[in-house]
């Protein structure tokens, strides 16, 4: 696999050339399945997400559309996906789960032993974002983490401009926010502010990014997820933050005035995997595969502002959304780092490792 880095001029160059697919377009149906007569037996799939408003809109934009289709399937939905249960599942040989919500390098690092290899021979991947399709996972989005701050925090005009700005303690004096998940860009922020070029940051020195972040430690609130982040920017508990997209929207939509930094970015694929054993792959790979299908891209996109996984999407964006609009040139001119998703599944358990000591050191 290919790392997984993507500069706004290849992405655009991508979605201004390729051809939308009727494949892609019209994404996939559930396998027919023996049963009474003519019909498609009928097939229930665990689907697991990390629960709230994000749920929700994967129900309306994704489930909904998918059992229209293909009335023979139907979704339960729990939450939240964690790999430690999965384990638990597989080991015990007693599968709950069919479709589960992960980050890709988990998957590839546990592929074939916690998570099923999967199968697309009828996907056509033309208009994917490099990266969207693993051995044992397929991306769904694209979540971007920006820099972002109260806009009331700084007088007009005068707030930060540069990923540089966020760790110039003298010139913006505040309090930080951070998410401690190593999908937020935790490490990969402090590096491009302490001067590395963004096709360079693989693989990652984590020591330099630690001691970058030493310098904002007394400072920065590293909140555990970033659930918690969102709540500490709407109670004023921080003034600039790195915070996801899906996050920003709602707060923007509830009335707090924030402003972005696009100085550049870092963006992480989100994906789906299937539990190892699971009775149900076939059916869910199919569902799997319908996501990534330009209208259900778009309505995704439209609902949380996450950014697209297939470049042949035409989301209708909103006036929140619009400002999240990542691969748009126009709102961010800076260069967008996609995550190596090689580099975090080949070292995410000891790079977890050394930020959770320093974090508790």
């Amino acid at each position: 696999m290919t790392k997984t880095k993507m500069s706004l001029a290849v992405l655009a160059a991508l979605a201004t050339t390729v051809a939308l697919s009727a494949c892609a377009g019209g994404g996939a149906s559930a396998p027919e399945e023996s049963g009474d007569g003519d019909q498609a037996a009928s097939v229930t799939l665990t689907y697991v997400g990390y629960g709230g408003d994000g749920q929700a809109a994967q129900i309306e934009a994704w489930q909904k559309p998918y059992t229209a289709a293909n009335p023979n399937v139907t979704f339960i939905n729990t939450s939240p996906p964690d790999v430690a249960q999965v384990k638990a599942q597989v080991e015990s040989g007693a599968i709950q789960w069919d479709v589960m919500a992960i980050a890709p390098y988990a998957a590839e690092q546990n592929c074939d032993t916690l998570f099923e290899p999967l199968e697309f021979d009828d996907l056509d991947e033309t208009d994917l974002v490099e990266g969207a399709v693993g051995e044992c996972y397929i991306g769904n989005w694209i979540n971007t983490t920006p820099f972002a701050y109260r806009t009331d925090a700084f007088p007009e005009g005068k707030g930060p401009k540069t990923i540089e700005d966020f760790f110039d303690l003298e010139k913006f004096p505040g309090q930080r926010g951070i998410v401690t998940n190593l999908q937020n860009g935790i490490l990969e922020y402090p590096l491009l502010a302490d001067g590395v070029a963004p096709d360079e940051l693989y693989p990652l020195d984590v020591d330099r990014a630690l001691d970058k972040l030493d310098e904002i430690r007394d400072n920065t609130l590293f909140a555990p997820n970033v659930g918690a982040l969102q709540q500490a920017v709407a109670s004023n508990q921080v003034d600039m933050f790195f915070l996801p997209d899906s996050r920003l929207v709602p707060l923007m939509k509830d009335g707090t005035d924030i402003t972005i930094v696009w100085d550049g970015a870092v963006a992480s694929i989100n994906g789906f995997a299937v539990p190892k054993g699971s009775t149900k792959l076939e059916a869910a790979e199919a569902f799997m595969a319908s996501v990534t299908a330009p209208e259900q891209v778009a309505k995704i996109t439209e609902l949380l502002g996450v950014a697209p996984i297939n470049l042949a999407s035409e989301p209708k964006l909103d006036e929140y959304t619009e400002k999240l609009d990542v691969f748009n040139p126009e709102v961010n001119p800076g260069e967008t780092v996609i995550q190596d998703i090689d580099w975090y599944a080949e070292n995410f358990n000891e790079v977890t490792t050394q930020v959770t000591n320093w974090l508790a050191g």
